[in-house]
């Protein structure tokens, strides 16, 4: 992928740049083709994916089941496929196709 977001049908993939151990949850800049995404919990045994994953949800207004990790479960470097969300952050409308 070229930008940081694919749309597929009505799902969304998602290339993330992941930061743990944060002072909040956020959602950062683009650094390349990878959106920086920032969660509070600790870089422990998969914990903060499990954090980004319920931060997504929220964000994208979805069940946490709706997002798919889909690698990265221990690295800094993730995709996600979120199924069918119900918000865009302004990261995402305001660039266009």
């Amino acid at each position: 992928m070229d930008k940081f977001y694919r749309w597929e049908n009505k799902n969304l993939r998602l290339n993330v740049l992941g930061t743990a151990g944060a002072k909040q949850n956020k959602i950062g800049k683009i650094k390349g083709n990878q959106l920086k995404i920032s969660v509070t919990c600790a870089p422990e045994n998969g914990k903060a994916t499990k954090c980004m994953i319920k931060f997504l949800a929220k964000t994208f207004k979805v069940k946490e089941s709706n997002i798919i990790l889909e690698f990265g479960l221990t690295s800094i470097n993730k995709q996600f496929l979120i199924q069918e969300p119900n918000y865009l952050p302004d990261i995402i409308t305001s660039i266009s196709d």
